[in-house]
């Protein structure tokens, strides 16, 4: 029977006493010994003798790991292959947004940089000194707090007490790891680094949340209390920011509200002539800012007054190909705008919710499924449970999206038709988006993460219009300071209180950050406890 090798084993020879020393390096700090005997095993064994010759045995690559100092060695290893990842990762996802989704549209002329200076090269630098920096300090304050609760450290702690009570603190290694985070600075001020100081301190604001839960805090809180009772807040002041700072909106989030608002903005018809000009969606809402500026003027049918020189303001007469042939009976200039051929408002938000839904519940069920892609063994095993529970979970946020959206483009004309017109003429947007967001009711039980999600976008934008209307000017580096502050909240939460870091993956990213070995300690710990306590994510 042939040999399972590719060639044929060689007469065995001695160890060699002493491996070349950029080899050796190499060794230390791109593999760990335990990694070099599973390669040598598996690929070196199965290579050219001459290959094998020169490869060292697994023995002497262990006996090399012993001789170094294997916490700093792993750290410097582990740095770089984040690097070398997150680079890969980065120039990857370069290619396939360029070359692959964005095939047929106009790119835009990228400004030829040094490597240096290449965005890419600085974050994957970024994220791995990070990583080296937060484990260097990890390690030596853990060492440094050890040595200081020792008796030789009394005459210290007497000359010092309030340092020695800092520096001893269980808190202390966990504190001050985390002024690794300034490492961010490497990469340059942009929209991606605000968007990690937000990231880092909501989440550290739903860990103490979490924490605060666990020490009884909130032991008797209402049913209907929950983490949804922020997507009101943050949906109002994101309709404001799309209405009248657009700029300060993110554009992902507009595209979606825009794209499943089949009734409320009319699109050019299909018979219309081309030549002739047809407001955009943009358009429109520019329009509705402008009606709220101008108090919320009447409708003037041209119809009814055909003679009537200005039917429309000189401001609005970008509208006039939809609100000339608009119904007569309309009152308000902004229902005439957003439902024209209808003069019925509620009669159009029930259009509305009928007309959008199943659109909707589709994308919704793509989004889904796939999410539920990693569990199908749950889906083999159980189907008609597990596709129940998909259903329902996808009706529910198909139901709380659909009258969300249809909720805040209805309430102009509820507003419309209830308030006097100089009654809060651009705040009112504000609570109209705040309705609409109180559908978040729906999706209380499970949504939790669409809503930090929609709270996130809301900082971001208030900031953003914040500095646009001069409310404050901001701080270089200021975001900066956000993300040590959060980072160094998550640690320490997570150092008093493991329960309160809700999901295996992020523990297992911040043992990581400590010391790879010491993430599936915790982690298995932690996931024991979860399995005994289950409790509901609201």
């Amino acid at each position: 029977m042939a040999s399972a090798k590719s060639y044929p084993s060689p007469p065995p020879s001695p160890v060699p006493s002493r491996v070349d020393p950029i080899l050796r390096n190499v060794l230390r700090y791109t593999i760990s010994a335990k990694e070099y005997k599973t390669l040598h095993d598996y690929l070196i064994t199965r290579s050219p003798p001459a290959l094998r010759k020169r490869a060292p045995p697994p023995a002497q690559v262990d006996s090399i790991a012993r001789a170094s100092d294997n916490a700093n060695t792993a750290a410097i290893r582990a740095s770089l292959r984040v690097f070398i990842a997150s680079q890969t990762g980065l120039q990857i996802w370069d290619l396939i947004t360029t070359r692959i989704v964005g095939r047929g549209r106009p790119q835009k002329n990228k400004l030829k940089t040094s490597i240096f200076r290449s965005p890419n090269l600085r974050l994957s630098l970024s994220v791995s000194l990070i990583l080296f920096l937060h484990r260097l300090l990890f390690r030596f304050l853990t060492r440094l707090r050890s040595n200081l609760s020792t008796k030789d450290a009394d005459p210290f702690r007497q000359r010092n007490p309030r340092i020695a009570r800092a520096l001893t603190s269980r808190l202390a290694p966990a504190a001050g790891a985390s002024l690794a985070g300034f490492a961010l600075g490497v990469y340059p001020a942009d929209q991606l680094r605000l968007t990690i100081a937000i990231y880092f301190a909501t989440r550290a604001a739903e860990y103490a949340y979490n924490s605060f839960e666990n020490d009884g805090w909130f032991r008797n809180k209402p049913w209907w209390w929950g983490s949804w009772m922020m997507m009101p807040l943050a949906t109002g002041q994101l309709l404001h920011a799309f209405v009248f700072d657009r700029d300060c909106f993110p554009k992902a989030y507009g595209d979606f509200i825009l794209s499943y608002t089949p009734n409320y903005l009319q699109r050019r018809p299909p018979a219309y002539p081309p030549s002739l000009p047809w407001p955009e969606p943009n358009t429109i809402v520019d329009s509705l800012a402008t009606m709220s500026r101008l108090n919320w003027p009447p409708f003037i049918s041209p119809m009814l007054f055909p003679n009537n020189p200005t039917p429309l303001p000189s401001t609005l007469t970008s509208i006039s190909p939809i609100t000339s042939p608009a119904h007569p009976s309309i009152a308000h200039l902004s229902c005439a705008l957003l439902h024209p051929s209808n003069p019925s408002c509620s009669k159009t938000f029930l259009t509305y919710v009928l007309t959008a839904f199943p659109p909707l519940a589709k994308f919704f069920t793509l989004i889904f499924a796939s999410f539920s892609l990693p569990r199908y063994k749950s889906y083999l095993s159980s189907p008609f449970k597990e596709l129940n529970v998909l259903a329902k979970r996808v009706l529910r946020m198909t139901l709380f999206i659909t009258m969300a959206i249809g909720t805040s483009w209805g309430s102009i004309c509820f507003f419309a038709n209830t308030f006097p017109r100089q009654f809060l003429p651009t705040q009112r947007w504000f609570l109209g988006g705040f309705l609409g967001g109180l559908w978040g009711f729906l999706e209380r039980e499970g949504g939790r993460s669409n809503f930090l999600y929609s709270v996130r976008l809301s900082i971001d934008s208030t900031w953003k219009v914040g500095k646009k209307r001069g409310w404050w000017n901001g701080i270089k580096g200021g975001d900066l300071g956000v993300f040590v502050m959060g980072l160094m909240a998550i640690n320490m939460i997570y150092e008093r209180d493991a329960s309160a870091v809700q999901g295996s993956i992020v523990r297992r990213g911040l043992g990581f950050l400590r010391d790879g070995a010491h993430a599936n300690r915790i982690t298995g710990r932690m996931e024991e406890k979860a399995n005994s306590e289950k409790r509901p994510v609201n």
